[in-house]
């Protein structure tokens, strides 16, 4: 077994500390969260929307500057992977669960709950319901997903440091780095990840326990979601132990063949025509404000700030908590591409997919609505399966997301597993199984601390904590890199010329 790093040790005793409080005082804690999370959002609010910006600004620079020829590796080196393996990996890690939990529910929230901009049920409202959800899910959260791994990829496999957050900060800090300061880095990073990933796998047992009541009446309940977590977590710790071109290769592919199969079932049982006619019109529509909702703070009594709180903050804090474990990980399996074709790849390819999932699912969920059947009774994990009640194959609808969950569920966790396995043992990029066990433990564990004291409201409160302080993390690796791009840059002796 190779030796653990003592960010291992730390995390797993704050994991520990999280857990029993969580246990012991579960009314206290969803208190103090709720109280940390509205300081947050308050306070911090404004510095989440500049950083997403400022990323989004870095990454098309980076696309078109020079650096974007600088290849991922040795100058010769190809992809390990294939580019359709590539994309499904960036699919299942980087997103998963939360598509099928929010796909209806969000753009109907936006539409006929509680628009930020119009007024609730008219046209212009769910048109803009679906714009705001392409823009919670888009250019900003991969803006910071391939920023992250563009660093982490660019010093471990260009460079030859160690796969940790700390070795992407030493051209601004040197060999303090491989002290305790860069032991404290690490350990931030690594809490982030096991936060950011038991809010999606809380999220995810939600929503199976509300399809498995849905279909056979189980109850929605902590117990319930308990034996869903505890049998999911054997199968994706059992897919760990397979390795990561065995295990997580397979069930990315599975992953996608599933989510087609259940995209296509809503395309062409759904409204199809007005599904792409509200996809071509609203992704224009998110195309032609995105500027202005990318500055929305809601400043003023009557600009609905608890929106924007509720909604873009939490989602700004939820990138930013997973992008140690996405980034970590799309960085090991983009080794061998160029730094514009792993930007252009990280960024354009999941926004549209993003972009056309949420067409069909939000367009024929406020399709329905519109119809007469109010689906905004239903609370989110269920609005999904009480939406195909009203189309033909409803219960193979309802099967294939309850499965498609259990895929992304497996995948999401296997893969922080073999990540938060790489950050614990000094950036292995073969971390023993006894470590993976270990933290696919903790991951699952917290997220059922979470369920238990608050559900889906100590999920969102614990996810906005946690990111606050590895944002700061992120701002110093983007200084890193930068310089050392520019050094990189006068190393090479002749950069090819565009034809």
């Amino acid at each position: 077994m190779k030796k653990v790093s003592n960010v291992f040790y730390i995390t797993i005793a704050l994991v520990v500390i999280f857990v029993l409080i969580g246990a012991i005082m579960p009314v206290r804690f969803e208190q103090v969260t709720t109280n940390l999370n509205a300081f947050i959002s308050t306070n911090f609010g404004w510095y989440y929307m500049w950083l997403m910006i400022a990323l989004i600004i870095l990454s098309i620079f980076i696309i078109i500057s020079p650096y974007g020829k600088i290849r991922l590796g040795k100058d010769n080196e190809r992809p390990e992977f294939s580019t359709p393996t590539w994309i499904a990996m960036l699919f299942s890690a980087g997103l998963g669960i939360g598509l099928v939990f929010y796909g209806a529910a969000e753009p109907l929230f936006h539409g006929f709950l509680d628009s930020p901009l119009s007024e609730v049920g008219t046209e212009q409202a769910f048109k803009e319901g679906l714009s705001l959800t392409y823009f919670h899910w888009g250019f900003h959260g991969w803006a910071m997903y391939g920023l992250i791994a563009l660093s982490l990829a660019f010093f471990q496999f260009r460079k030859g440091e160690r796969g940790l957050i700390s070795a992407t900060l030493k051209p601004l800090f040197g060999d303090r780095m491989n002290g305790p300061f860069g032991i404290a880095i690490d350990v931030l990073a690594t809490f982030a990840t096991i936060f950011g990933v038991a809010t999606s796998l809380g999220l995810g047992a939600m929503q199976i326990n509300g399809g498995l009541n849905h279909l056979f009446g189980i109850d929605v309940s902590f117990a319930s979601q308990f034996i869903i977590v505890a049998i999911v977590t054997v199968l994706f710790l059992a897919s760990s132990w397979s390795g990561l071109s065995k295990g997580i290769r397979y069930l990315s592919n599975t992953n996608m063949v599933v989510a087609i199969l259940l995209f296509f079932g809503v395309l062409f049982i759904g409204p199809t025509l007005l599904i792409l006619n509200m996809f071509t019109d609203t992704f224009g529509l998110y195309i032609q404000n995105i500027v202005q909702w990318s500055f929305r703070t809601a400043p003023l009594e009557g600009d609905n700030r608890g929106w924007v709180d509720s909604w873009t903050i939490f989602y700004w804090a939820w990138w930013i908590s997973w992008a140690p474990f996405v980034g970590m990980f799309i960085a090991r399996v983009s080794r061998g591409r160029t730094i514009r074709e792993f930007m252009i790849g990280v960024m354009i390819v999941p926004t549209f997919i993003i972009a056309i999932w949420f067409a069909t699912f939000g367009t024929t969920a406020g399709d329905i609505q519109n119809s007469g059947v109010d689906l905004t009774q239903y609370s989110t994990e269920l609005i999904a399966f009480n939406m195909y009640d009203q189309m033909s194959f409803s219960f193979i609808l309802s099967a294939l997301s309850i499965l498609l969950l259990m895929t992304f569920f497996i995948t999401s966790a296997d893969s922080a597993t073999f990540v938060l396995g790489m950050q614990t043992t000094r950036g292995s990029l073969t971390p023993p199984n006894t470590v993976k066990t270990i933290m696919g433990l903790s991951q699952s564990a917290v997220a059922l601390i979470l369920l238990y004291v608050g559900g889906l409201t100590a999920l969102q409160n614990t996810i906005i904590a946690a990111a606050l302080p590895f944002s700061f993390v992120v701002i110093l690796m983007m200084f890193s890199l930068f310089k050392a791009l520019k050094q990189e840059l006068k190393t090479i002796k002749k950069i090819p010329k565009r034809k």
